[in-house]
């Protein structure tokens, strides 16, 4: 969600913080602004904006100093105006700060500095953090770490920090508590941010910060207790390019032959049939000790882990589900010794299932994650799990971390079921569908390239009032998946519903002027699914069938086709014509496809 930068070492402290403001665009923000120390003063300059407008309200003279702090707010306390934007100083101005995170008694904070005099300038729970820290520097505080340390001592809630302190301009004091902060280690300079993108520019040696740690950057390193040690990260700048695509997603879409590839590199033991999940840590025993799986996740992660569930019930006949996180956090889940949880997360920060598996740990459950980003707070949290190796996703609306999620949970339930019932046939049947899953992604991507298939139908239907996506058993998340990736870019209403409840209610919306997308694989459903379509069509409706079966002639308005695969692994198939759809159907309608409205890429806050 919102953007952390911060800089210091030899160089103008400005134009380093607008680049790494520049590669956070993507998280989803509405204003922003950096602070600069220079000549024991800090200036500050915001603005309720882009990032191309903060550099034009910067000109050609940007404020002078080696050391600074920047952000992009997306706002949670207070309407998204100038006064509400980071950074926040005290009353003097010699304190600013940046933050993310929800200070949760800033209520009560707020009041006390009032009765103490404080004037407050916005209306945001930050702004409390820097009259705080600026009360502990004028009680005696030794250096500014301590002041922090104290400030925060009594603040409930969630922060990644970085504080700037006019007097010492040769120091950045960060802090974390639920809200990531990496540290960028460069060759006499450090930079501070809240995500990789900002920071691999400069340098692929880096420190992540865990949770209660507070900690003094200056150009020649650091101080304090830093509980990771320094990682080399395999992530460079080019990475976060657009490479002549037209807009990230179209990149992350067209990425995703090679993300599948890498997530099945070393993977796949042709020999024994089964899958090679090393960061399990789990021996067969333990493996066939499993009785339940439950898959956690927010948003596409949730929908990636039914299709998950959907597979491990299939493949190794043990039960799976999926719950959003933020259900499951709150519910006062009953945890079962024997269930595998899994944590399903693209930035690793998902604050609701970060606090799910804070949840599990603390009694007992057994979880292990599956993220994008090694380092990231439940990667560390879990400690085992699967790393999903789809690379840098930019663009808000994720799409090569959902397929990785799908092929990675594909394995999951072979090794699974490989420990149990599962034969040898069928398991070397499934690694062989596996392994054929990049190149009929890549022949999905090349017939829309080439003729455009996908882009004619949202053309078609781009500016219809509502659209249904129809799904049967282990097609009924790809359906939701497909409703949500609409939605979130297109900002067109859509609907997602399991087929067979189509008939008990949801029949009467249908009309000639909405359409409905309906998931058809080649499985032992074909018959009832060309049914569900026959009954759309009787009520006048359009209908979209995104399908690897033969369908009747005439039966569907317009067919997106995939390569025939296991009917087993046909979800994750079935799923790529969808992200076009509503890609194209973005396009056609003129929005920002990588930053749609309200959203934002990592959502670290509740």
């Amino acid at each position: 969600m919102c953007g952390i930068v911060g800089y210091v070492g030899p160089r103008e402290a400005a134009g380093v913080l607008l680049d790494g403001l520049s590669r956070l665009e993507y998280r989803g923000y509405d204003s922003a602004g950096l602070a600069v120390a220079h000549r024991r003063k800090v200036t500050v300059r915001r603005t309720a904006g882009r990032v191309e407008d903060l550099r034009t309200l910067l000109g050609d003279a940007p404020p002078p100093g080696r050391s600074g702090v920047a952000h992009t707010r997306w706002a949670t306390h207070g309407e998204p105006n100038e006064a509400n934007a980071h950074p926040h100083t005290d009353a003097s101005g010699r304190v600013a700060i940046v933050h993310n995170g929800i200070v949760e008694n800033a209520d009560a904070l707020r009041g006390a500095l009032t009765a103490r005099g404080v004037v407050l300038r916005s209306d945001t729970d930050s702004e409390a953090l820097a009259h705080l820290v600026a009360e502990a520097l004028d009680g005696g505080a030794a250096t500014l770490a301590d002041a922090v340390r104290t400030a925060l001592a009594g603040v409930e809630g969630t922060y990644g920090l970085a504080v700037l302190d006019a007097r010492t301009p040769d120091e950045i004091v960060v802090a974390r508590n639920g809200s990531p902060i990496v540290l960028g280690i460069g060759d006499g300079e450090m930079v501070v941010a809240s995500d990789l993108a900002a920071v691999v520019r400069h340098t692929q040696k880096v420190v992540f910060l865990d949770d209660g740690e507070i900690v003094t950057v200056r150009a020649d390193g650091i101080e304090g207790s830093t509980r990771i040690g320094p990682t080399t990260v395999d992530t460079g700048s080019e990475d976060y390019a657009l490479g002549g695509h037209p807009d990230f997603l179209a990149k992350e879409i067209a990425e995703q032959p090679d993300a599948i590839r890498r997530a099945l590199a070393g993977r796949l033991d042709t020999r024994f049939a089964t899958a090679r999940l090393g960061g399990l840590e789990m021996d067969p025993r333990e493996l066939r000790g499993v009785r339940r799986v439950l898959f956690l996740g927010c948003g596409s992660a949730y929908y990636a882990g039914e299709i998950g569930a959907g597979l491990v019930e299939q493949l190794a006949r043990i039960p799976a589900a999926a719950e959003p996180a933020g259900e499951f956090r709150h519910r006062n889940p009953v945890v079962d010794p024997d269930c595998l949880y899994v944590a399903v997360s693209q930035s690793g920060e998902t604050a609701d299932t970060l606090a799910a598996v804070q949840e599990l740990r603390r009694k007992g459950g057994r979880v292990i994650g599956a993220v994008n980003v090694i380092g990231s707070a439940i990667s560390r949290e879990c400690g085992t799990g699967v790393f999903l190796h789809s690379g840098p996703e930019v663009s808000v609306a994720s799409t090569k971390a959902v397929t990785t999620m799908g092929v990675s949970f594909a394995m999951l339930a072979v090794l699974l079921g490989r420990v149990r019932d599962l034969s040898v046939a069928d398991g070397r049947r499934l690694l062989d569908g596996l392994a054929a899953l990049p190149r009929h992604v890549e022949a999905v991507l090349a017939d829309d390239a080439a003729h455009g298939t996908v882009a004619a139908v949202a053309q078609r239907w781009a500016h219809a009032s509502s659209m249904f996506f129809v799904g049967r058993t282990r097609c009924s998340p790809v359906a939701r998946e497909g409703a949500q990736k609409l939605k979130e870019i297109s900002y067109c209403h859509a609907e997602a519903y399991p087929a067979s409840e189509l008939k008990h209610g949801p029949l009467a919306l249908v009309t000639p002027d909405m359409p409905s997308v309906v998931v058809v694989p080649d499985d032992e459903l074909l018959g009832k699914n060309v049914g569900t379509i026959e009954q759309i069509r009787a009520r006048g409706g359009p209908v979209i069938a995104v399908t690897d079966a033969e369908l009747p002639a005439g039966l569907a308005d317009a067919v997106l086709r995939v390569p025939r695969t296991e009917p087993e692994l046909a979800p994750i198939l079935l799923g790529i014509p969808l992200q076009l759809l509503a890609r194209h159907t973005a396009v056609a309608l003129g929005r920002d496809v990588d930053r749609p409205r309200n959203l934002a890429k990592s959502v670290t806050v509740e």
